[in-house]
Order: C-alpha cells, then sequence, then structure tokens
C-alpha cells in the first residue's frame, strides 16, 4: 500500500511525461490516470493525496530535484531542475 513518499517518485514520473515541465493540475491528472488503483488502495492517503502533492514537491525543490518556485509566480509550472 502506497503512502506519502511514493507521490515524489509519481510527480518524477509526471513531469517526465510532460517534457519536464507542467501544471500542478497537469501534473494531477497524471498522477491519477497512472495510479488511480494505488491511491485508491491506500487508505487515507486516498483522501489526502492532492494536499500532500504539494508538500512532496516542496521536499522535491529541497532536495533539488525540481526548481525552485519564484514566490510572484504562485501558479508557475513545477519543472524538473
Amino acid at each position: 500500500m502506497p503512502n506519502k513518499s511514493a507521490l515524489e517518485p509519481w510527480i518524477v514520473e509526471a513531469l517526465k511525461e510532460h517534457g519536464g515541465s507542467a501544471d500542478l493540475l497537469d501534473v494531477c491528472k497524471t498522477v491519477w490516470r497512472r495510479h488511480e488503483g494505488d491511491l485508491r488502495s491506500a487508505g487515507d492517503l486516498f483522501y489526502t493525496w492532492q494536499y500532500d502533492i504539494r508538500w512532496a514537491g516542496t521536499k522535491l525543490r529541497q532536495r533539488g530535484v525540481l526548481v525552485p518556485a519564484a514566490r510572484e509566480k504562485a501558479r508557475e509550472p513545477w519543472r524538473l531542475a
């Protein structure tokens, strides 16, 4: 059963599918399309994954996997570094 840590590689996977850059909505759509069954079987994560995916994105930025977000552009696409 997946947990919150599964979201990080799923984000990277989704961004690679979109050529390295996508807005959050497209990342979430791709994660859902590829991992709907995993999410449905993930207990409480099923109810929180769209919130948790934002925290996973923050962790990926802190580790240098994603390009840091500019404060003035809150809705900029997520990009692989």
